[in-house]
């Protein structure tokens, strides 16, 4: 029997869920918000699932890690209402020490149960060294989740019933095979990107540079079936 097409893009009417998982607040209006609200637009139902609240992602000696994690977890809420996303989950683990481990891989075991997505989207775990270690953790332990420890009954058993994901979206890496225009969402992802105020020095600055290069974003599929 022949393997099914990959998703074409977010038009694609199989995805019904879709859930991005990633590190920090940020991420997702970072590297795949126009696409998020091209899902959105159309009714799929998207979750959020963060694996850090971002408590280390500021240089002012004045603000302690409790407080920062605080003010990002408001940013991401609000960000994600502008996205069209209701449900944001953070898993709180410290920013920066997130490595590959059983029970990571249990957490987004269980996340991805819970929303049963036809899509996941999250970081490509394998670029190069200049790459936040904590989106490569993240990358490599979604996709070991995806597949085949949430699929597999056996796996994880008191985590939720099953659930086979047909395909990944990985963001941040080389060779994409999906180029998304966001053209005619831009200035809604840039405002969701300025919802991020803690790590937006320069906001004016920030909106001319996307209106130049944030009008299409990258993916390498991956057939997760």
């Amino acid at each position: 029997m022949a393997r099914p097409r990959l998703f074409s893009g977010p038009d694609d009417r199989r995805i019904k869920r879709a859930l991005c998982i990633v590190a920090h607040p940020d991420d997702i209006e970072f590297y795949c918000a126009g696409t998020v609200l091209k899902l959105t637009g159309r009714g799929v139902a998207v979750a959020f699932l963060l694996a850090t609240s971002g408590d280390k992602g500021t240089s002012d000696p004045s603000v302690s890690a409790k407080r920062l994690a605080r003010t990002r977890e408001a940013e991401q809420v609000a960000a994600a209402r502008l996205l069209g996303v209701d449900d944001v989950e953070f898993l709180r683990h410290p920013d920066a020490e997130l490595v590959e481990s059983l029970a990571l891989r249990g957490e987004f075991v269980a996340a991805i149960r819970r929303a049963r997505p036809d899509l996941l989207v999250t970081f490509d775990p394998t670029p190069g060294y200049r790459y936040h270690p904590d989106h490569r953790v993240v990358g490599r332990v979604a996709l070991d989740a995806a597949w085949p420890a949430a699929r597999d009954r056996l796996s994880f058993p008191t985590l939720g019933a099953p659930h086979e994901t047909a395909e990944a979206w990985c963001f941040a890496g080389g060779d994409p095979d999906l180029v998304i225009d966001v053209g005619d969402v831009l200035e809604t992802k840039i405002a969701a990107r300025l919802e991020h105020q803690s790590q937006t020095p320069s906001p004016v600055r920030l909106r001319h540079r996307w209106r130049a290069i944030g009008r299409e974003e990258r993916f390498h599929r991956v057939d997760l079936r």
